[in-house]
């Protein structure tokens, strides 16, 4: 048996013509089931929901054979005892600073002031604010990041960003971009040796389906 990890929503959507191009068909709509363990329409395959955040973690442990998360998480896991064959080029994004309209960003970074960052990407926040020699004071947060800015809590986010539209919408104005984003195929190391024909057999699928230009 196979475990396949995903979570629910746009990396779920994105994932499945890579499955079909695999041979693999859900048998179930996750947002018209309750269900967290969902067959498809092989015996051998079956999929696991469970939260974006810890797609990394149910395959390093093994409660999953291979799952698709995002670079993002994959960072602030730190990717231990995950082989990372491919990069899926699906579920699309950038990780941005914001800060509200109005506020002077290059001016609070020139003069070395100590900015409050919300975000809940720690790492990748941090990482990046010390390689440009700025002192910050990491606030971790787990949704509504929009609102720190606004309330006074922080001075600006690290975040992901699509459109743009909900920064906009709340009246922020996106003033660095860290690194774009996209969704990455992981697999448990010794899944990857007890199962290996039918694991490599799903990542060349995926990586023809990839390869191959869209008419």
């Amino acid at each position: 048996m196979i475990t396949l990890a995903l979570s629910k929503g746009r990396i779920f959507d994105e994932t499945l013509p890579l499955l079909k191009a695999a041979g693999i068909e859900v048998l179930e709509d996750p947002e018209k089931s309750r269900k967290l363990i969902i067959g498809t329409n092989r015996p051998d395959v079956r999929v696991v929901l469970v939260r974006a955040t810890d797609v990394p973690t149910y395959v390093q442990y093994g409660g999953a054979d291979i799952g698709v998360t995002g670079k993002d998480t994959l960072i602030e896991h730190g990717g231990q005892g995950l082989y990372q064959p491919l990069d899926l080029q699906i579920a699309k994004c950038r990780m941005s600073v914001a800060v509200r309209a109005g506020f002077d960003y290059e001016a609070a970074v020139k003069q070395g002031s100590r900015l409050k960052v919300a975000t809940k990407f720690v790492s990748i926040a941090r990482d990046f604010f010390a390689t440009k020699g700025v002192h910050v004071d990491l606030i971790k947060l787990y949704g509504s990041m929009e609102l720190a800015p606004l309330t006074g809590l922080a001075d600006a986010i690290v975040d992901l960003v699509s459109s743009g539209n909900t920064l906009k919408a709340n009246h922020l104005v996106e003033v660095e971009r860290i690194m774009d984003i996209s969704s990455h195929l992981v697999v448990n190391q010794v899944a990857l040796k007890l199962k290996q024909a039918p694991i490599r057999a799903i990542i060349n699928a995926f990586s023809s389906a990839i390869a191959r230009p869209v008419a």
